[in-house]
């Protein structure tokens, strides 16, 4: 990653034509429930179709530009661990949903990892938090019926197994709907790099003062994330709901910073298929956040006054906050 996180204007995406809009509303099936996982919000894809029941073709999306970083939604409730490809991810966020349960969204510029999942669902305050990026490509797989033409509106690109069949695969081990699998090369040219990045993040040395911190733990209704300092590692070692985060590879999954940020988070017009209210977390304002990095917890304020900017972090004196190299963890906790 570059030393300093640059902001860039989003950049209105042009209007998604008719058949696709139609296609995205038909495919109510994306979204269709399943009663095997009483604790998933019931979101989930069913696999690609493939072969002459699949009827007309639909209109890919432009490749994306190189500056465009990869964004993806990764399922987390217990069914869906170990997840795949999260530790190569630059940015990891960590939100609220149905039930108080969790959903990670993984921001991928500098590393595309042969393979990212479990692929789940988007939701309407991932929208606000994606402005910050220049014409990011979402992988996701569905989203409430009503919020599509949300999606088919918003500066970014879709990725749906519908439209990137060949990047999509089920993994027949796992049960649906925690088996869908992202494929990143079969998506994208390139790597993005890291000018994708446009966070308002700044990376350097560390801020003079903190208080040295060994454990830190953020607590949703029905999840929780704790956060273990190694000095051997460097690293804040990630355990969800009290059990130690690897990969499926068995990599245990480290931050170099974590930033705890208070927010708003309110309901929004969605809900889930048993009637629960979809969260709707606010990123665009302003409020306090610890952030945690070299064993150390720094007291901070966060500002981002539009979104299309990116999210800034200070000292009580104004001086930025700056961030140790490496991946960046991002836990939306209630103010």
């Amino acid at each position: 990653m570059g030393t300093v996180g640059t902001r860039r204007t989003g950049r209105s995406r042009r209007s998604a034509t008719a058949a696709l809009l139609a296609a995205l509303l038909a495919g109510g099936a994306a979204t269709a429930c399943t009663r095997e996982a009483p604790l998933d919000d019931g979101r989930g894809n069913p696999p690609p179709r493939t072969g002459a029941t699949e009827g007309p073709a639909r209109p890919a999306s432009p490749a994306p530009r190189a500056a465009s970083p990869l964004v993806v939604k990764i399922d987390n409730v217990p069914g869906a661990r170990p997840q795949t490809g999260l530790d190569a991810a630059d940015l990891v966020y960590a939100e609220q949903v149905e039930g108080g349960l969790s959903r990670l969204m993984a921001v991928y510029a500098t590393r595309l990892p042969d393979a990212i999942g479990p692929v789940r669902s988007a939701r309407e305050s991932d929208l606000e938090l994606l402005r910050q990026f220049h014409d990011p490509t979402l992988a996701f797989s569905g989203a409430q019926k009503k919020l599509l033409p949300l999606i088919g509106r918003a500066p970014l690109r879709t990725a749906l197994p519908e439209e990137k069949g060949s990047a999509y695969y089920r993994d027949t081990d796992r049960p649906s709907p925690h088996n869908l699998y992202l494929r990143p090369r079969r998506l994208l040219a390139a790597t993005p790099g890291s000018d994708a990045l446009t966070t308002g993040f700044r990376y350097g040395p560390a801020p003079a003062g903190g208080t040295p911190e060994r454990t830190r733990t953020v607590r949703f209704p029905q999840a929780r994330f704790t956060f273990d300092w190694s000095g051997d590692r460097r690293r804040w070692l990630v355990s969800m709901d009290g059990t130690p985060a690897v990969t499926a590879g068995g990599k245990r999954v480290a931050a170099s910073t974590v930033v705890v940020q208070y927010v708003h988070i309110r309901a929004s017009r969605y809900h889930d298929y048993l009637g629960n209210v979809t969260p709707y977390t606010e990123t665009v304002g302003s409020g306090r956040a610890k952030v945690l990095r070299d064993g150390k917890a720094f007291d901070a304020a966060w500002q981002r006054p539009a979104a299309t900017g990116g999210t800034r972090f200070t000292t009580a004196d104004g001086a930025p906050v700056n961030f140790a190299e490496g991946q960046v963890w991002v836990v939306f906790a209630r103010a």
